[in-house]
């Protein structure tokens, strides 16, 4: 099933039902409320414009079109109510309220703004529930699965696929093989295709288009879970674990109206829907309106690169990004030319390849205003785990494999890690810094991110980076 075909149609489909019921409400208006003839005239227009990009606005930022192909009814029911309340609300006392000038009483007005809600939940909640509960039968019919590797091979394993073949309906995990832990797991073979080693994990998953995996261990194999999932973490994949007695007892187990399976999700993301929306829309016109605005900034900061040392204006080089996939991060230069001529190096306080405009830009982290680009482009976020190269990346996840986590977000111009530690200079103080990372992936907020964004703003005002 193509996500990008699913997401357009239900676009298009909340596009359609805001013309409906724009077009519905001035009608009712016009007729029982101004007691005249239905006449689309200007206000009708400039409304339905207004309303249009505020509806599709207020839908992205909510979160509406991520992960629409895991969507199910009772989400979609209650994210609907929620908008349809707030939206409706917003609307009447921007576009409506002076508008209306033969309103006999205040009744009336309550009666509009029923109307207005009325009219978009149930209009804009049928087509969604439609294609939802399209997409639901197609997945309970198995004509549509996420492709699924079970990591195990042993008796819990063979458990853990009976109990999926015994749903009513089909879970939507599309079993494509299993990859085993020990040399002896092997029971599962008789099910399901072996596809390797756990070692092998990274070929696994790209050779195979994998979306989830369910890691089923027997009790003996436990102390390497931790290991295991630190190990999936670098990829953009559903992480679910099969469940012991006590974590049913405990209340870990949640049961969901689709993946009908007993598992534990283990790598949910702290960041609700409609911040993680919101936190991408604020970066994006955060960073054009900062290039835009600070663009003499960035002329004039040019003009001296090149002038004050040989070599180019801006400094590129290789990062890994957001689900270990690499980009190209934009710096101004602030080094001489062949400073890594022996090899990856870090920088220090004294450093000697540091030049000396570069000095005072790294102290004003003005070097880092360039990034904003990568932040548009989607490599980067304004706050965020600063990102590494991968010669680094080895070394750190020799000491600490959890540094892997930090795959699961966009890397930023800023971060926690940054704002507290500062930049490091050598592994172990990258490893130290990667702490602070961690805390604030398992603590991500909007209200975070501006304390950070805060604090930064700080270090660049009183010059303190280095």
């Amino acid at each position: 099933m193509n996500k990008n075909k699913n997401t357009i149609s239900l676009f298009i489909s909340d596009f359609i039902s805001v013309i409906i019921v724009w077009t519905l409400f001035f009608a009712f208006r016009d007729v029982y409320i101004e007691k005249t003839d239905v006449f689309f005239d200007e206000f009708y227009v400039k409304g339905l414009v207004f309303v249009s990009v505020f509806w599709m606005t207020f839908y992205i930022i909510q979160g509406t079109y991520l992960n629409v192909l895991r969507h199910y009814r009772l989400k979609i029911i209650v994210s609907t109510l929620f908008a349809s309340l707030v939206g409706s609300l917003i609307i009447f006392l921007i576009l409506l309220l002076d508008d209306i000038q033969n309103l006999l009483s205040y009744k009336q007005y309550y009666q509009m703004l029923f109307v207005l809600f009325t009219l978009h939940f149930s209009i804009t909640l049928i087509p969604r529930v439609i294609l939802t509960s399209l997409r639901i039968k197609k997945i309970h019919n198995g004509e549509f699965g996420f492709n699924t590797l079970i990591i195990g091979g042993s008796h819990k394993a063979v458990d853990i696929l009976n109990d999926l073949k015994k749903l009513r309906h089909n879970s939507g995990h599309k079993i494509v093989g299993f990859a085993n832990i020990n040399g002896n797991d092997y029971k599962l073979k008789e099910h399901l295709p072996f596809l390797g080693h756990f070692s092998e994990i990274n070929q696994l998953i790209k050779d195979n288009n994998i979306e989830e995996v369910i890691i089923a261990l027997e009790s003996s194999d436990h102390e390497k879970l931790n290991a295991i999932i630190t190990e999936l973490s670098a990829f953009d994949l559903r992480i679910n674990i099969v469940p012991d007695n006590f974590d049913i007892l405990s209340g870990q187990v949640k049961m969901n109206s689709i993946f009908g399976a007993l598992l534990i999700q283990v790598n949910k993301h702290s960041m609700p829907d409609w911040q993680k929306s919101s936190k991408r829309l604020f970066d994006v016109l955060t960073s054009f309106f900062v290039l835009v605005l600070l663009s003499p900034m960035y002329i004039l900061l040019a003009i001296i690169v090149k002038l004050t040392s040989k070599g180019p204006v801006f400094f590129k080089q290789e990062r890994i990004g957001i689900n270990g996939i690499p980009f190209r991060i934009i710096k101004f230069r602030t080094m001489f030319v062949g400073a890594e001529k022996d090899g990856p190096q870090l920088s220090s306080s004294h450093d000697k390849r540091i030049t000396p405009i570069g000095k005072i830009l790294r102290k004003t982290r003005l070097d880092e205003f360039p990034q904003f680009w990568n932040v548009i482009k989607g490599d980067m976020s304004i706050v965020g785990p600063r990102p590494e190269r991968q010669f680094y990346i080895d070394k750190i996840s020799e000491k600490d494999p959890q540094y892997l986590y930090l795959h699961k977000v966009r890397p930023g111009i800023t971060s926690w890690g940054q704002v507290k530690f500062g930049y490091a200079e050598n592994v172990d103080e990258m490893v130290q810094r990667m702490k602070y990372d961690l805390l604030y992936i398992r603590n991500m907020s909007l209200a975070l991110d501006f304390k950070i964004m805060f604090y930064t703003v700080a270090v660049i005002v009183k010059a303190k980076g280095k």
